[in-house]
């Protein structure tokens, strides 16, 4: 028997919905044809494709509705997609309508881990003695999947640092065996915005100890503060887009992002003295500074180091850009950049 209208057309809707995505998806793109903003290559050995990640762009996904998507490639320079593998919960602490940022996914202990930072801008949170800004609740939620292409889902509904501390931009990091996120407390909240860490449990699905703190973003002599009007007093340090790297020697670095006094972005390093996350960690001159940023490090599969970093910094112009690496063994260098 034929079922009434009123039980086709939600099917019919998924449908043209599914149908409507497979269209806006496309192959042979270089990296200029697509926004990517915060990007993050995982090159997933099993499929030998590099999946590259980033916030959904406009027709992914309907009206008010956030997410992750991915592109694929089988030698960085061709891409198809995007393909959405990840939708922010319906139901969950975050507002799907408010966006999802930076996400990263990491392949650990047999599963794929995405970690991607959330916002709920109805839920306000304390501000600190010196901000005048209005701050929400902001945080890196984490969730797993069999597969690179999702479907991830969550182990709780919160962020994993703790959720009155507005944060972004969280990231994997093992040592001795014992995962960490490492993260950026938004200026937003602080004022002088710092990068953290905090100890997550085996499986990653949730926090287990106290943040620390690693450094704060003025400790970079070259940074720049913001000014919300010409004549207020500089008074807020930007700190952004973490990501950890071991050289071959075994010396300890940080990459992360900041304004220049020239007012243009810049992906830098620091190094940790101790060769241990709690460093101490000492400051080095950024390593791109012309308006790039939020950079992490893979290996492609015939062994390059190599850093994706987008460029320019603004939406909706920034794109993944390519650069190849040297680790000399205590730093990294430049080589050269793709900008296809």
């Amino acid at each position: 028997m034929k079922e009434p209208i009123q039980t086709q057309l939600p099917k019919l809707a998924l449908v043209f919905l599914l149908s409507s995505l497979s269209c806006y998806a496309a192959s042979g793109l270089s990296l200029q044809d697509f926004r990517a903003h915060d990007p993050f290559i995982l090159p997933d050995a099993k499929s030998q494709t590099y999946y590259l990640y980033t916030s959904v762009t406009s027709g992914a996904l309907p009206k008010n509705r956030a997410g992750v998507v991915a592109y694929t490639s089988k030698d960085l320079q061709l891409w198809e997609g995007p393909k959405v593998v990840f939708e922010v919960p319906q139901d969950g602490w975050a507002n799907p309508a408010h966006g999802a940022w930076a996400p990263e996914v990491h392949f650990y202990n047999g599963k794929y881990y995405l970690f991607v930072t959330l916002h709920n801008r109805d839920k306000l949170l304390p501000m600190g003695p010196r901000s005048r800004q209005t701050t929400h609740m902001r945080g890196t939620q984490i969730f797993f999947s069999s597969s690179p292409d999702g479907p991830f889902e969550p182990f709780e509904n919160r962020s994993a640092a703790p959720p009155e501390l507005m944060t972004l931009d969280g990231t994997l990091y093992i040592e001795d065996g014992k995962p960490w996120m490492v993260y950026c407390h938004e200026w937003i909240q602080i004022t002088d915005g710092t990068i953290e860490a905090i100890p997550l449990k085996d499986d990653l699905s949730a926090a287990i100890g106290e943040p620390i703190m690693l450094f704060r973003g003025s400790d970079a002599p070259w940074i720049q503060p913001w000014q919300a009007k010409a004549d207020d007093p500089p008074r807020t340090f930007v700190t952004d887009g973490p990501f950890l790297y071991r050289t071959k020697t075994g010396r300890l670095l940080i990459l992360w992002s900041s304004w220049q006094e020239d007012g243009q972005y810049a992906q830098t390093l620091a190094y940790s003295l101790s060769g241990r996350l709690i460093g101490p960690w000492r400051q080095a001159q950024p390593l791109l500074t012309d308006n790039s940023g939020h950079g992490m490090i893979f290996k492609t599969f015939d062994g390059r180091l190599m850093l994706v970093a987008h460029h320019p910094t603004m939406s909706p112009q920034s794109r993944a850009r390519l650069h190849l690496l040297e680790d000399p063994g205590d730093t990294l260098r430049i080589m050269d950049a793709d900008t296809k």
